[in-house]
């Protein structure tokens, strides 16, 4: 890009308008458009924000910040907004427990005390003892925007090695304590990225990139992922290079080990889904890296070792995954066993537990648990309080006790501790949220779409609720990467729910609910099957009387996004509100930013083939949008240090939409700051977000709530 052209930039961006008095009447900062063009198979397409994509630079910040002025201002001059952020805060303001895990006779638990910025590591000797602190991340920022994103204990009960991501961002460091001293050691890991942290004797097995270009660390493409071996007390340079494929840049690899090191596992894979699979036997000095397993097509993870057989969950000629069984002496595909065959239902994953196996599976949308013998054989049914969704359920392999996690759009969070040779659960923790579950229903319907395929959608609301067609309603979907959405409870919607609407989650092809012919159905050249899913669901909505168009409010975020950004542009007559968080929102150019690479397994690419980069065109968001069009109002929502899914896509998105928005209605975009794609964002920054969202949707579907 020429030079002259920032100056231009620059100048553009003085030139902001201020907003008027009204919620309803802005004047939007103006975007400046420059002749660009890309060109793919032989036709020319523009693209005239693309100096947007550019993120370090000043004209790009300067947008940024009249966009949130405008954004902001917006929002102040909603009536109920602080009264809704308080609200939110009182319903946020409760303890939260992770379940309880052992390591080595000590137990470790995560808890927030109601609103701390991020959940503080806890230790106890016994259940009964007093918890000790042993890693409090809200100490290690100021304003609480560094996150924990993983831990791993060494096998000899010394050390935990830990990692941290600040503001967001999927770049991880690590370090390394010893545990009975919480003294932390010198060692520290940089540019660490997609990686557990896999022990063998006195270091551990990660994943990193090359360190990154100066000021392109948020949007350069990650390529060259690698394993290393890290020692104890040596630098990080002096770390030992495990597995690295230099003919294929664009994959990433991770390493597990079996908690009593006589195994390494290498984990290779070319998207989010499917994987080679290589297995080392460490008990042996120089021995190789088996590849068990050639290309992309499948699953498979190792579930554990135990009595002297490795077992595997996968999806190896079973779409809805079964687990198998391998002798380490013969482990080559051709000898595995089956242990628990495929079922009508989607074993989701298996935990060696008490000498027992414990199978989580998912069946239309919720989760079901078994447990079955070592040899397969289903033992009992776990009661679980209702439908909805479980945690991991956790225990050791030899102890008879476990614990999990519950929870429902109406249920609070509850966690159990469960006695596996017995069959009884027994509450351990309830969380005391200021809501009354017994005034609100939650119920199952089943959608028919576009080509007869039948969808699941829950669908909350108030008790005595009228289907008259006059309720506020919002649908949420997400519809990719054989991601499921069972019902969890969501403090946020709360508000909603108490001032009279409807919230329905749609379970769409393309996630995981039904195993991966249904993930692979919402793929690729069938991704549009997800968008047609989506519309169906919202025309039940109406239909059934629950909500009219002009009351429907559409909401995702990442391929969430996506799904909003392709169902607005396509049918912006159906809903009254949109709003695409962090979104994948330009399909011709997503995969050449971060890790977007790896997603195209379930888009493809506009350069594989003239057929799939039609196809992309045609929905792809940023692409949709049309002069003259009343597109719903719609709130697009980022953060400055996403580097999943960059926020360029993001801004051209509505520089777009606000270039051509004739319908009168709000075109607006909230950038955070300090944040990233969402994970590890501190309790302040959420309920921020969500009184904006929350208070936009609800403003812009003509709702009053009493706050």
């Amino acid at each position: 890009m020429k030079t002259y052209i920032l100056f231009f930039f620059l100048s553009i961006m003085c030139m902001i308008t201020s907003c008027q008095s009204s919620p309803g009447s802005i004047r939007y900062p103006e975007t400046a458009r420059v002749d660009s063009l890309r060109h793919y198979f032989g036709e020319a397409i523009a693209d005239p924000y693309a100096w947007l994509e550019n993120d370090t630079a000043a004209a790009t910040a300067a947008w940024v910040q009249s966009q949130n002025e405008v954004t902001f201002r917006y929002l102040a001059q909603i009536p109920f907004r602080e009264g809704l952020r308080k609200r939110l805060t009182e319903l946020m303001d409760y303890p939260k427990y992770s379940s309880p895990f052992k390591k080595h006779g000590v137990y470790y638990f995560f808890k927030n005390n109601g609103l701390q910025n991020q959940s503080v590591l806890y230790r106890q000797a016994s259940l009964d003892a007093e918890a000790e602190v042993l890693l409090d991340p809200n100490k290690l920022s100021d304003d609480g925007t560094v996150a924990l994103t993983g831990i791993s204990f060494s096998n000899d009960g010394r050390y935990m090695a830990y990692s941290i991501a600040r503001s967001g961002s999927d770049w991880n460091e690590i370090y390394v304590m010893e545990l009975s001293t919480r003294r932390l050691l010198d060692d520290q890991l940089r540019w660490v990225k997609f990686s557990g942290m896999a022990w063998q004797g006195e270091g551990f097995y990660y994943s990193a990139y090359q360190a990154p270009e100066a000021g392109k660390e948020y949007s350069n493409k990650n390529e060259y992922h690698k394993i290393f071996f890290h020692c104890l007390g040596e630098e990080q340079s002096a770390d030992r290079l495990v597995y690295e494929n230099r003919q294929a840049p664009l994959r990433t690899c991770r390493a597990s080990v079996t908690d009593d090191e006589k195994f390494l596992f290498i984990y290779e894979t070319e998207s989010t889904s499917g994987n080679s699979f290589f297995m080392q036997d460490l008990t042996k000095a120089q021995n190789p890296l088996l590849r068990l397993v050639e290309g992309f097509e499948n699953d498979y993870s190792v579930v554990g070792h135990y009595q002297g057989k490795l077992y595997l969950l996968t999806n190896y000629k079973a779409p809805r995954q079964r687990l198998m069984e391998i002798d380490p002496a013969r482990p080559q595909r051709e000898n595995w066993k089956e242990v628990i065959p495929e079922s009508k239902d989607v074993l989701e994953s298996v935990t060696i537990v008490g000498g027992r196996l414990a199978a989580l599976y998912m069946k239309d949308a919720s989760h079901h648990a078994y447990i079955y013998d070592l040899a397969g054989k289903v033992e009992y049914e776990i009661k679980l309080p209702g439908l909805g969704s479980v945690a991991t359920l956790s225990g050791e392999k030899d102890d008879n006790e476990a614990f999990y996690a519950f929870s429902s759009y109406t249920f609070p969070p509850g966690i159990y501790r469960f006695d596996v040779a017995q069959n009884r659960s027994e509450i351990f923790h309830k969380a005391e949220v200021s809501f009354e579950p017994e005034a609100y229903v939650s119920r199952q319907v089943f959608v028919t779409s576009k080509d007869g395929t039948r969808i699941p959608m829950s669908i909350t609301y108030k008790k005595g609720l009228q289907q008259n067609a006059k309720n506020p309603a919002m649908l949420y979907g997400y519809g990719g990467f054989n991601i499921s959405l069972t019902p969890a409870f969501r403090v946020s919607i709360i508000p909603f729910l108490e001032s009279g609407g409807v919230y329905a989650v749609a379970n769409l092809r393309g996630g995981g609910e039904y195993g991966e012919e249904w993930h692979r159905a919402g793929t690729k050249l069938q991704k549009q099957n997800v968008f047609d899913d989506f519309m169906a669901a919202a025309e039940y909505l109406i239909n059934e009387g629950y909500t009219t168009s002009e009351r429907l409010a559409i909401n995702g975020g990442s391929n969430g996004g996506l799904l909003v950004g392709a169902c607005m542009t396509q049918r912006p007559e159906l809903f009254a509100v949109a709003v695409p968080e962090v979104g994948v929102l330009d399909m011709l150019r997503y995969h050449l930013f971060t890790i977007g690479w790896a997603w195209a397994a379930d888009y493809g690419t506009s350069d594989e083939s003239i057929e799939m980069y039609r196809y992309l065109k045609a929905y792809s968001p940023l692409h949709n949008v049309k002069e003259g069009v009343a597109y719903p109002a719609t709130l697009v929502t980022t953060a400055d240090h996403d580097d999943r899914v960059v926020p360029a896509h993001s801004f051209k998105f509505t520089a777009a939409l606000q270039a051509v928005n004739r319908g009168g209605k709000p075109s607006l975009i909230r950038i955070d700051s300090k944040a990233g794609h969402g994970a590890g964002r501190p309790i302040g920054k959420i309920i921020d977000a969500q009184t904006d969202v929350w208070s936009f949707v609800m403003y812009n579907l003509g709702m009053k709530p009493k706050y």
